[in-house]
């Protein structure tokens, strides 16, 4: 082993993987928020960010042009930040404290012997606002930037998914945009501040360059982050054993979608850890009513990821055309892309990985494969209407995932 890889090694033995903090940072933005706050204080105190980081960051711009996409940014801040006030007065109720950052200093995010990220998120602590009450959707905003502007675009893609999947915050969504602009311009901030720092040594020409080059990739993150999007809606539809979990898993890293899992939100709508292991609940979580209730609040989160500009991948049996309509209206309604992905395998496929599901999980299996049943039996035909956005996946195929994504990103552009 190299020095270097040494060093890394042990840099990493106390920093957290990806799936342990985003895990962590779900529980610490689900304890008690600040109380007794006015309606406008998650607006009053972002704006006043972004007042902090607009007039700390332009003084150590050099050219005009620089100066130019910073006024830019500026104004379509302005004009979005207004648009969400709405979004900001309802969620007065998740505004925290103290940022993550500010509690775990010493954190580190670590990837295959890597540190990515200070403070495990990346947030700056000296910064504007860093003292402010804060809704969590800056902290994952930190995060997402600060792997984005190392070029780890898969990581920040299965972050966001696996954050709003487990905290269930898919109004979140709706302010990500200015939330990672903002932490944008504080990339950029940090790396004038470099050169600045560094006195008679910001003359040389290599330093120069590297703090410019970093400067300029946090302005293009943040114009690519303010770009309006046409985002797909996928409602991934399949019986037990059909492989459509383990599909959509990869339009995460290939799409950048956010998926939205029945079995989640099935427990999530009866107050249930989606986490907690797959014991039999004391609840019946598989009534018509509490089908009724998910499948409403899969539309609802669709929605929201839509409008935020986010693909949105629903996973789920969908058994019935109304909820197959349900979902699709939510992105026919914005004139958004929709497609129905039918993950399909042969009868003794099907059979042999819920066995071997059933014999991973220490389950008998002659109850899944009952289910398998019911759901073939109570499945309700693709109707003329839906054949307009369906796609057809055998998933014993080889290079199924591969594609899937070319299929969804050739149906998207045709549309």
């Amino acid at each position: 082993m190299g020095q270097r890889d040494a060093q890394h090694e042990v840099a990493c033995e106390d920093a957290l993987p990806l799936e342990a903090l985003i895990d962590r940072l779900v529980a610490f933005h689900g304890r008690e928020s600040v109380a007794s706050l006015p309606d406008d204080a998650g607006l009053v105190a972002f704006q006043e960010r972004i007042e902090g980081e607009a007039a700390a960051l332009e003084p150590l711009l050099i050219g005009e042009e620089d100066r130019h996409r910073l006024a830019s940014l500026r104004q379509w801040l302005d004009q979005d930040v207004q648009r969400l006030a709405p979004v900001f007065f309802k969620r007065r109720d998740r505004l925290l404290s103290a940022s993550w950052a500010v509690e775990h200093p010493d954190s580190r995010l670590c990837d295959e012997g890597r540190v990515l990220l200070a403070n495990a998120i990346g947030r700056d602590l000296q910064g504007p606002g860093a003292e402010d009450v804060i809704d969590p959707g800056n902290d994952l905003a930190a995060l997402l930037v600060g792997l984005d502007a190392r070029g780890e675009t898969d990581l920040a893609r299965q972050a966001l998914d696996r954050y709003l999947r487990l905290s269930g915050d898919y109004g979140m969504a709706r302010l990500l945009s200015v939330f990672r602009v903002v932490e944008a311009l504080a990339g950029a901030r940090r790396a004038l501040a470099r050169r600045r720092a560094a006195g008679e040594d910001a003359e040389r020409p290599a330093l120069l360059a590297e703090t410019m080059r970093a400067c300029h990739g946090y302005l293009s993150l943040a114009e690519a982050y303010a770009e309006f999007r046409f985002p797909p809606l996928v409602i991934g539809i399949g019986v037990s054993g059909s492989g459509k979990s383990r599909f959509t898993r990869t339009l995460v890293t290939r799409l950048g979608a956010v998926r939205i899992c029945s079995d989640v939100e099935r427990r999530r709508v009866h107050g249930l850890d989606p986490q907690a292991p797959s014991t039999s609940p004391a609840v019946d979580i598989f009534s018509r009513e509490t089908t009724a209730r998910t499948y409403r609040r899969m539309a609802e989160s669709a929605g929201m990821l839509l409008e935020a500009g986010f693909p949105a991948c629903v996973d789920g049996t969908f058994l019935k055309r109304e909820q197959r309509d349900l979902l699709r209206q939510e992105a026919e309604a914005r004139g958004l892309p929709v497609l129905l992905v039918s993950f399909e395998a042969d009868e003794v496929t099907l059979r042999r990985r819920i066995e071997k599901r059933a014999g991973r999980q220490g389950v008998e299996a002659r109850e899944s494969l009952a289910i398998l049943e019911a759901q073939q039996a109570g499945f309700e035909a693709i109707g003329d209407e839906e054949r307009m956005h369906l796609l057809r996946l055998d998933t014993t195929a080889d290079n199924a995932a591969e594609t899937l994504a070319g299929l969804i990103q050739e149906h998207v552009r045709l549309i």
